[in-house]
């Protein structure tokens, strides 16, 4: 039997998402294709891997003692691919870089017009997301991450601690008391299925009865409520020299936070990722915007 990397990795995008169509999206192609290739994949092995229902896909037990093996095989298919990458003699190529929404859209978009100045060879691919894309199997080159994922494959190459904030409108803050209390405040939030993602629960914590006046699934929406007044969010005071919160309207409110007032920012990789010169070079730039940062 011969079950080629391919297969496996179907077999693991269908176990990890639970379903066809999104193993199909998290591999760009069909979901009538990753029928057929699952198929052929339990034909060779000569068991049904998963059970499929409403829900979704559920592993069998023969698809369960394959699972282990899968995870395996795909950390070692990224540590395989950087290996050949790191033979390349000069930075060029696609770097991607994942990262919150907020520092997607507030850094990394204006940093990498910065990066293709100096390095007209570097391309980057921002991944906007507010799970995890797992560096040792080579999702994603570099992460700025609020947690230091502890797995011996990775590195940390910077850490920075930042001020979080709330932000409104001019025009909503002229309307404010002038040190408004965190009640006092209508919030813009998360919507499901991202109820549980920061700051929500931090804000649910420090306010009784926690009812935002304005919620979506969407980070962009979320920024342009608040730059039509509608009410306050809370984001990372991070003053970089990209920044575009000024142009956009936004302005800083005298609110406490208190334990919620800080946050820290990881710059991820996998160890090995730093021996390709492309990958090595981004993240050096990155070092040298966030050490910029720590100096102001």
């Amino acid at each position: 039997m011969n079950i080629s990397w391919d297969d496996a990795r179907l077999f693991l995008a269908i176990a990890e998402t639970g379903s066809f169509s999104a193993a199909a999206t998290r591999l760009r192609i069909g979901q009538p294709t990753v029928s057929r290739k699952l198929a052929a994949l339990e034909y060779q092995v000569g068991a049904k891997l998963f059970r499929r229902s409403v829900e979704g896909a559920a592993l069998t037990a023969a698809g369960e003692r394959l699972l282990q093996p899968a995870r395996k095989m795909a950390e070692w298919a990224g540590e395989f691919q950087r290996a050949a990458e790191s033979r390349d003699s000069t930075p060029k190529g696609l770097v991607r870089v994942t990262a919150s929404p907020f520092f997607s859209f507030d850094f990394l978009a204006p940093f990498a017009g910065h990066v293709s100045g100096k390095y007209p060879g570097l391309r980057l691919e921002v991944q906007s997301t507010i799970q995890y894309a797992d560096l040792g199997r080579g999702e994603a080159d570099l992460a700025l991450r609020s947690v230091a994922t502890k797995n011996a494959d990775l590195t940390c190459v910077h850490t920075l601690e930042l001020e979080n904030a709330v932000f409104v409108s001019k025009a909503l803050k002229a309307k404010l008391p002038k040190r408004p209390t965190l009640q006092q405040l209508p919030w813009v939030a998360w919507a499901p299925p991202y109820e549980s993602v920061p700051p929500n629960p931090q804000l649910a914590a420090l306010i009784p009865g926690f009812t935002p006046v304005f919620t979506t699934d969407n980070f962009l929406v979320m920024v342009a409520a608040v730059e039509a007044g509608v009410g306050a969010m809370v984001l990372g005071n991070f003053p970089h020299r990209f920044s575009t919160q000024r142009e956009r309207g936004l302005v800083p409110l005298d609110v406490d936070l208190g334990a919620h007032g800080k946050q820290t920012l990881h710059l991820m990789c996998a160890k090995s990722a730093l021996d390709i010169p492309r990958v090595r070079k981004v993240s050096e730039l990155l070092v040298e915007e966030l050490e910029r940062v720590r100096r102001r």
